[in-house]
């Protein structure tokens, strides 16, 4: 088992390495617009900021937390539906419409108990993102449609659905801007200073860690899941239902990006603006590939993700290098993890057999399993 799981984390930890490296040849190149000359350790202070910013102090570590757990839900909802054989790129959208339910039942009970507030709020949030999930499901279930084109459409449905909501009839009277009313007494519990507050959403991104991992390695229809994933033909032969299973599957990973968008609105932002910007959804692909779809590793792959984005600051404050360099680092690493051939050619590393190849998920359809019970 230790050989298996050292085997996994090896393309990973060596594209980010690569990634480290390419990064540290951008630096060095966009240099002397920063100090002036040629500067071959201005990589080092930049990702020893890096590291500083995130790691080495208690509100690093908080900033980590609060940005990874959103990433560490999201990234659950691409790998379950990964397992599955699907692509939900469409986490987005649900990452969006939670975020939206979420702000929307927050404001409707801010002034009732805390409990019921929090309770109500966050149900919705998974509601809402399990419903969103739901219609690609069906849709690839029933008639076919591939879950990419469904999902990707209705990422801009959710947006343009937010802007009239926010700035329509859940739009906060008397507010500078577009957004709903603040969340109240829905507000996650928190802790810390202001500007670095550790948010009780934290707790429930941990705690889904175990229950994923729980139910696709050792629940029945966790079975079921991957076996349709790794081959739906094989799995309806055995008597499983692979039009049902896809619909659960993109109903519980939008639910599970619904809670992404929500915990964002009740433990960091209190409300919810018309123009709402976040990349949540997208960056759980990365977060689910660099995790090879185990939920252990994404909940790792979250934790290094938030800790760049944590640290950045830190890294354009000290060492001038703007905060887009994450953004640079973070797609440097997908382009690695997508040539895992080069990759492994280059270090010489075996190909790891069984479980579902996320990589082949991305490419491949399964038109046949819409069309037959």
């Amino acid at each position: 088992m230790i050989r298996r799981l050292a085997a996994q984390l090896v393309l990973p930890i060596s594209s980010l390495f690569l990634a480290l490296v390419t990064g540290a040849v951008f630096v060095i190149a966009s240099s002397p617009l920063v100090t002036g000359e040629f500067d071959l350790g201005l990589p080092l202070d930049a990702y020893g900021a890096l590291v500083g910013g995130s790691l080495l102090s208690v509100n690093g570590w908080i900033d980590t937390l609060v940005n990874a757990t959103p990433l560490i839900l999201a990234g659950l909802s691409v790998g379950l539906c990964f397992k599955g054989g699907l692509f939900n790129i469409g986490a987005q959208g649900q990452t969006l419409v939670g975020a939206l339910a979420a702000a929307a039942t927050g404001a409707a009970l801010a002034q009732a108990p805390a409990p019921i507030a929090i309770g109500a709020a966050v149900a919705a949030a998974f509601l809402a993102g399990a419903a969103y999930g739901f219609i690609p499901g069906a849709l690839k279930a029933f008639t076919g449609a591939h879950e990419v084109v469904v999902t990707i459409m209705l990422n801009y449905v959710a947006i343009q659905v937010i802007a009239w909501a926010i700035t329509g009839p859940l739009r906060a009277p008397g507010a500078s801007f577009a957004r709903s009313p603040d969340v109240g007494n829905a507000q996650l519990p928190a802790f810390g200073l202001p500007g670095h507050l550790l948010h009780a959403g934290v707790l429930l991104a941990i705690v889904a860690v175990p229950i994923v991992w729980w139910v696709l390695n050792r629940s029945t229809v966790g079975f079921e899941v991957r076996t349709t994933g790794l081959n739906p033909d094989a799995a309806r032969y055995a008597g499983m239902r692979p039009r049902l299973l896809t619909i659960g599957t993109m109903a519980v990973g939008g639910a599970l990006a619904g809670l992404a968008g929500g915990a964002q609105i009740l433990g960091v932002a209190g409300y919810m603006p018309a123009a709402y910007a976040t990349n949540i959804g997208f960056d759980a692909i990365t977060v689910a590939l660099i995790g090879r779809a185990n939920p252990i590793g994404i909940f790792f792959a979250a934790l290094l993700l938030g800790g760049l984005r944590a640290g950045a600051p830190a890294m354009q404050i000290s060492a001038g290098i703007p905060v887009q360099m994450i953004d640079v680092l973070q797609g440097v690493m997908l382009f690695f993890l997508a040539a895992d051939v080069i990759v492994r050619r280059l270090f010489r590393l075996r190909k790891v057999e069984g479980g579902v190849d996320e990589l082949q998920t991305v490419s491949r359809t399964y038109g046949g399993q819409a069309t037959t019970n």
